[in-house]
């Protein structure tokens, strides 16, 4: 039977969704579902604190990478050592946003007795998380590589797209960072589109990109989407006068018409794996206008 140690959320949720939960012995410090996992023991921990403000999360990053720190996470060698696995999952895409391949790499990982395959994901885009559950699948030794997995989270978003495909397009811009601005790209233009939207910043299969506030101004989107990597709604709300006390604030067509939303970028938005369907529904929920299931756990409007 597989021993897997997954180092990423994403990772966790993957092998959630093919069924494999029951063989997953160890996690990162921000594996949170499925709920079971929580019980698990903790294999990481980040090195610097994530409950600062944006400005000064971004300044401890900027610090340890211009000080040539090996990385802003530490992977607990002594524990790793206790579980043997057979499997780690972890990463290549970011190596802020989560534990990556090197971290990996510059742990005792390979010197296991247990031998363990590891298992690097690198989604950028929708096509990206749908190859990661196969690699995850086919390393797993799963029949059919996961496809009926796929298939069954593609056909929960098209049919958010399909209702979606006759409503108007609202112009919607999507935050991933507040100080400095950066906006939301890799897989998040692409929900925007399937969710009825027309999407102002960023660029499917690309890194996010950093902006300028006169470049939000000049853009004046219909809605105001502010997810920040590795926030819940509540950091979010505290970090939201970044945003508010900027000038020109309160003259945004978004702020003018209720249209500006807190989202959970932790949870949903940042996480290239199963949850991208929850962020779909999510945005549909926010742009339609029609459903209440995510509000207050998902998105909430900002007063």
């Amino acid at each position: 039977m597989p021993r897997i140690v997954s180092l990423i959320a994403s990772a966790t949720e993957i092998v959630h969704v093919l069924g494999q939960t029951a063989y997953q012995v160890g996690r990162s410090h921000e594996c949170d579902f499925p709920e079971e996992v929580m019980t698990l023991p903790v294999c990481t921990r980040p090195r610097i604190p994530v409950d600062r403000s944006s400005a000064e999360i971004d300044r401890l990053v900027k610090e340890s990478a211009a000080g040539n720190a090996l990385s802003i996470y530490e992977v607990f060698d002594p524990v790793l050592e206790r579980l043997q696995p057979t499997h780690i999952l972890t990463q290549t895409q970011c190596e802020v946003c989560a534990v990556s391949l090197a971290d990996v790499e510059r742990s005792v990982a390979r010197r296991l007795a247990s031998r363990p395959r590891i298992v690097s994901l690198s989604a950028a885009n929708l096509a990206g998380i749908w190859d990661d559950i196969r690699e995850v699948a086919v390393a797993l030794d799963l029949p059919g590589g996961g496809e009926w997995s796929i298939h069954a989270l593609r056909q929960r978003m098209m049919a958010v797209a399909d209702r979606a495909a006759s409503l108007p397009r609202p112009r919607v811009a999507c935050l991933e960072w507040l100080e400095p601005l950066m906006a939301a790209g890799n897989w998040t233009p692409e929900l925007v589109e399937m969710a009825g939207g027309a999407n102002v910043f960023g660029e499917a299969g690309f890194h996010s990109p950093w902006i300028t506030w006169e470049q939000v101004v000049d853009a004046d989107p219909d809605v105001l989407v502010v997810a920040p990597c590795g926030f819940d709604i509540p950091h979010t709300r505290q970090e939201m006068y970044w945003l508010t006390g900027r000038p020109g604030w309160s003259g945004l067509r978004a702020v003018r018409d209720g249209r500006v939303y807190m989202a959970d970028g932790n949870r949903y938005f940042n996480r290239p794996g199963p949850s991208v369907v929850e962020t779909l529904e999510i945005l549909a929920e926010i742009l339609q206008q029609t459903g209440t299931r995510f509000r207050g756990s998902g998105w909430l409007r900002q007063a």
